[in-house]
């Protein structure tokens, strides 16, 4: 099968479109569409997937992502609770690159555009001044209609394609649409992933949740994400350690056992080896005089 998953729908009688997701927690489906998206965290927190890149959110978040870029904001457990009171909250807006007519973007007054969009292949995260303004446009482009929806949507691509305050996201592209069996793979890893990195995690039960052999498990995993699948285990285990010693004042050696490590030492060297700094070092840039 080469079914192409899709996640949004540009209607044939719209240029574009614009939800507003208010939500128990945020989709928990790793996917990639054709079209692409802009995406602001207003109200959540959790870890977020895009290609190959891992990281922890939270709201004030700008994201511009790629046709056939792969992606997932999940939230965390809490927001999982069956009697939970927290909420999710953010705004999405889908449009592809013709959206104002074919081969519009070879116009050389779609110059800057047309470089904005090859750019987010590999995600772009947003940071500084037209951040805050691209996110208080998106708030008013919710509630226009017609023709000023249009315009708004103009001034937010004018500011995102003027700006240098950005970072790229992942290391890779993703051209060749995802397939179907690869993301229901993909979905079902993330997934127990996510909810046992606390634990010791042995690759073989992974491998057979998949139906597939270690050794092909390995090789899957290692192309569609970049990185081997122990790599990816102890990088979410490191990312949640990150949010753990910015937002709480655990212990160091408590947060190393709480994010499934053994020892502290093997702790401190990958924490050294991704995140370029030590705990503690790390731990007192975020602390308040």
């Amino acid at each position: 099968m080469k079914t192409v998953v899709h996640k949004s729908t540009i209607p044939e009688t719209q240029l574009f479109v614009i939800k507003d997701l208010r939500e128990r927690h945020f989709d928990s489906t790793w996917h990639a569409h054709s079209e692409f998206q802009l995406f602001v965290v207003l109200e959540g927190t959790g870890t977020r997937f895009i290609g190959d890149n891992i990281k922890t959110f939270k709201p004030g978040e700008l994201i511009l992502t790629g046709p056939n870029l792969p992606h997932l904001w999940r939230s965390d457990d809490d927001y999982f609770l069956k009697n939970g009171e927290l909420f999710t909250h953010g705004i999405v807006l889908y449009l592809n690159e013709q959206f104002l007519g074919e081969n519009t973007l070879e116009k050389e007054e779609m110059i800057a555009l047309k470089k904005l969009f090859s750019k987010s292949m590999r995600g772009l995260e947003f940071y500084g001044e037209r951040k805050d303004r691209v996110i208080a446009l998106m708030q008013e482009l919710i509630k226009l209609k017609g023709l000023d929806r249009v315009i708004v949507l103009l001034q937010i691509l004018q500011e995102l394609a003027s700006t240098r305050e950005f970072h790229f996201i992942s290391h890779a592209s993703y051209d060749n649409p995802f397939k179907k069996g690869e993301t229901d793979r993909a979905n079902i890893v993330y997934e127990f992933v996510i909810k046992n990195f606390r634990k010791k995690i042995i690759l073989e039960d992974v491998a057979a949740m998949v139906h597939m052999t270690p050794t092909s498990f390995s090789r899957y995993f290692t192309r569609h994400s970049n990185k081997n699948f122990s790599a990816f285990v102890s990088e979410i285990r490191i990312k949640h350690a990150c949010k753990l010693l910015v937002e709480t004042e655990q212990a160091i050696e408590e947060i190393c056992y709480e994010c499934g490590f053994n020892t502290l030492s093997n702790f401190n060297k990958q924490f050294k080896d991704l995140i370029q700094d030590k705990p503690s070092s790390y731990r007192k840039q975020f602390m308040t005089v």
